[in-house]
């Protein structure tokens, strides 16, 4: 245990996940005052080699920390895809600011889900009247654009494609503007296929890993260390992390795609709630035991569904 750079005493596990199914594929736990990435290569090469024979195409997507430009060449010459964020440093910026207007088009972000009936009405920006007027101080975004170009890293042996969104803020106090500011987020890949917007979709789907962590926080405790040392710490934190997981499987394994998707995305609470946590009755008659289920919910039907796949797929 250590001083992580907020001053907490603590550790600093390293979480590598699978955003398809949202499980944890390795969980290391660390010293609280490493860096984010420190030690990571090896434990994402395992990810890859684990992953590797059962999918078409891997991408690694990380946030700014994980952007390693040394080893962005030996994954692009193994055919491994990724979009990393790259850190607003001078150097980019002053690429990005040296673009001719024609190339910055406006950001559409791509909508989030499909909606199955009609839009929703927008709820009045009440919290927004309140602030001007308090005559706080406001950041208010008023418009994003998007542009490209072709980046080489100071590591790299090779140019790869550099996706950069501009976001105008206005920083207004009560009903005056104070003056407008301009804020650069980068993202760097090696996909060709993909538009530019969609790369910005992917890069902030990233976000999804903190649901994960929140998850592996207070969902199965993961994260609450119950011994006095990092080893036994780590063993705690895989095993309650394999709790999560079977959440995963569970959902992947329904016959119902759309309800197994909707279990792998559900807090670990609800699924206790829904699936484990059945009130039953166990009854011996005949050499047989007997479960009768005494509630119900509207899982209950996947529950058998899946009950019997499992049974199914059990050797014989």
């Amino acid at each position: 245990m250590a001083l992580s750079y907020k001053g907490i005493w603590g550790y600093a596990p390293l979480i590598i996940s699978l955003a398809n199914s949202r499980e944890v594929l390795y969980l290391v736990n660390r010293q609280g005052n490493v860096v984010s990435h420190e030690g990571c290569v090896p434990w994402i090469d395992r990810a890859i080699d684990l992953v590797g024979p059962h999918a078409g195409e891997i991408t690694l997507r990380g946030d700014t920390d994980f952007t390693l430009s040394a080893e962005l060449d030996r994954c692009d010459s193994q055919g491994i895809k990724f979009i990393f964020g790259i850190d607003a440093h001078p150097k980019v910026v002053k690429l990005a600011e040296a673009l001719p207007q024609e190339a910055w088009k406006p950001l559409d972000r791509l909508a989030r889900y499909e909606i199955a009936t009609e839009p929703r009405r927008k709820p009045q920006p009440i919290k927004e009247a309140i602030v001007r007027f308090k005559g706080y101080m406001n950041k208010k975004l008023m418009g994003e654009n998007l542009a490209e170009f072709d980046y080489q890293p100071h590591k790299c042996g090779r140019k790869y494609r550099l996706v950069v969104v501009r976001k105008n803020i206005s920083v207004q106090k009560g009903e005056l503007v104070l003056f407008e500011d301009v804020k650069y987020f980068f993202y760097i890949t090696n996909h060709t296929d993909y538009r530019a917007e969609q790369i910005v979709a992917l890069a902030n789907e990233r976000c999804e890993q903190e649901n994960v962590i929140e998850q592996l926080k207070n969902g199965v405790n993961a994260m609450r260390m119950p011994v006095d040392d990092l080893i036994s710490n780590w063993a705690h934190m895989v095993m309650s992390a394999l709790a999560w997981n079977l959440k995963s499987w569970y959902g992947l394994l329904m016959p119902n795609r759309m309800r197994g998707l909707e279990l792998v995305r559900m807090e670990f609470r609800a699924f206790l709630h829904a699936v484990v946590l059945l009130p039953a009755q166990i009854v011996r008659s005949g050499r047989k035991i007997i479960y009768r289920i005494m509630g119900y919910n509207s899982w209950l039907k996947d529950f058998f569904a899946a009950w019997e796949n499992l049974r199914r797929m059990a050797p014989a």
